[in-house]
């Protein structure tokens, strides 16, 4: 005679479906779905959603890659609850502050002042950082500036009004900074201008210290990032949270980052390079004192 258990019955998830509108990139969608299946219970699928059946998804919540499908799901469906991935700070802020708990981010960018911290880790002696920026940008670079004080660094912003004068800029920039700080400002680092960026930069015997991992493979020095499982152990968690509550938590970076390095670029400029694992031990390690320190 066979006995089954009532309380494992009971304990048993009830199925639930996350729908998935990718980057278009199918690459990199079937990684992020594949290491989503294996963050969420076994009982909550993920289902691939095409433009024409955004309008008719009332129920689940949908996770989007990249800002072009988070635009694309919010414009077909103005009430569907979303998480958004692969998205920064000032792409995502404005639409969570108008839906709150109904539209979050699992932030893409990396906080400033890890990045500054970064390039402090790699040259312990910087104390100015040089920032380029349009009219537009500028309050990227705000609070930065504000914090930069507290480790012992200060920055000034260097204005970019064409695109005309970005170079001459950017050698006035490099002749004041101990490094080029740069944030994901696409009106200045972009595919069109990065070349022109980094070789500037090389010839002056000067880094350039983000924006994202992929320039680091075009020449920047080094960045810090956030790696795609503690991204998707995070979205695991909102997702979580949405399901018990039916409100997602505000957006958030992931509690990991790493970071990257171009050694080529190092050893070219003669730089001294601690191991990545050092690098992000370091800046973790500043940010843990200073926050100890606000917290007294």
């Amino acid at each position: 005679m066979t006995v089954y258990s009532t309380f494992g019955i009971a304990e048993e998830s009830p199925a639930r479906t996350v729908y998935f509108a990718g980057s278009g990139n199918a690459a990199l969608d079937q990684h992020l779905i594949q290491l989503l299946r294996g963050e969420l219970e076994p009982a909550t699928s993920v289902t691939e959603v095409s433009d024409d059946q955004l309008s008719t998804l009332d129920n689940g919540p949908i996770i989007t890659v990249g800002p072009s499908a988070f635009s694309r799901v919010r414009q077909a469906n103005r009430s569907a609850p979303i998480l958004a991935m692969l998205v920064d700070r000032p792409f995502i802020s404005g639409f969570a502050g108008r839906s709150p708990g109904q539209i979050t981010a699992v932030l893409y960018d990396v906080p400033l002042i890890r990045q500054a911290l970064t390039g402090k880790a790699i040259l312990p002696q910087a104390t100015k950082i040089a920032l380029l920026a349009t009219a537009d940008s500028v309050e990227l670079y705000e609070p930065l500036i504000d914090e930069l004080p507290a480790y012992g660094m200060s920055a000034r912003i260097f204005l970019v009004e064409s695109n005309d004068n970005l170079i001459s800029t950017l050698v006035r920039a490099l002749g004041y900074g101990d490094f080029l700080l740069a944030a994901p400002d696409s009106a200045i680092y972009n595919p069109r201008t990065i070349k022109h960026i980094l070789l500037t930069a090389y010839r002056r015997n000067q880094i350039v210290i983000g924006p994202t991992q992929a320039y680091v493979k075009a020449g920047s020095l080094a960045s810090s990032y956030g790696p795609f499982p503690e991204m998707v152990e995070m979205a695991g968690d909102f997702l979580a949270t949405f399901f018990e509550t039916g409100q997602f938590p505000p957006p958030a970076y992931p509690q990991e980052f790493r970071v990257d390095v171009n050694a080529q670029v190092a050893r070219s400029l003669n730089i001294p390079l601690p191991s990545r694992e050092d690098i992000a031990t370091r800046v973790d390690r500043q940010l843990t004192i200073k926050g100890e320190a606000s917290d007294e």
